[in-house]
């Protein structure tokens, strides 16, 4: 009889240290996300101070599609937000990023090597014409930003 109670205790000593390292498992678990939820809204992104630009009729088309597809990450005028960098930024000079650039960027999306923003994803719902107007409203708004190519 007392092999049996003791036996019994034991697993139920047991069934606690099991039932105390998932609580602490899943409080742990829990913890880390509160934390990186926090940074992640906290953490502001890169934004840059930004001259409108005199934009000519193809610039002009380019803003508004730039608004309908690029604003909500890379933010009003290429000024950057929480979600994209600025384009209006020196690192997008046309010596360090061509014209090229934006279009593969565009169709294949581009892996995160200048900012911490995380991957960019493709952006196929803008055509290579369309892709074209948005990159001259960057240019057009870097030159007046003083923004010009340079060799690296």
């Amino acid at each position: 009889m007392k092999k049996r109670g003791r036996l019994r205790a034991m697993k139920q000593r047991r069934r606690m240290a099991v039932l105390a390292v998932v609580a602490w498992i899943a409080f742990g678990a829990v913890a880390a996300l509160v934390i990186l939820s926090r940074t992640t809204e906290e953490t502001p992104g890169v934004t840059v101070q930004v001259t409108p630009a005199a934009l000519s009729e193809a610039g002009e088309a380019g803003e508004a599609l730039f608004e309908a597809t690029c604003m909500e990450c890379h933010g009003p005028n290429a000024a950057g937000t929480n979600l994209g960098p600025p384009l209006i930024h020196d690192i997008y000079n046309p010596g360090h990023h061509s014209d090229q650039a934006f279009y593969l960027a565009a169709a294949n999306g581009v892996r995160a090597h200048h900012w911490p923003y995380g991957d960019m994803p493709a952006q196929t719902q803008v055509s290579r014409e369309e892709v074209g107007l948005i990159v001259r409203y960057i240019r057009e708004l870097q030159e007046a930003n003083g923004i010009v190519a340079k060799s690296y």
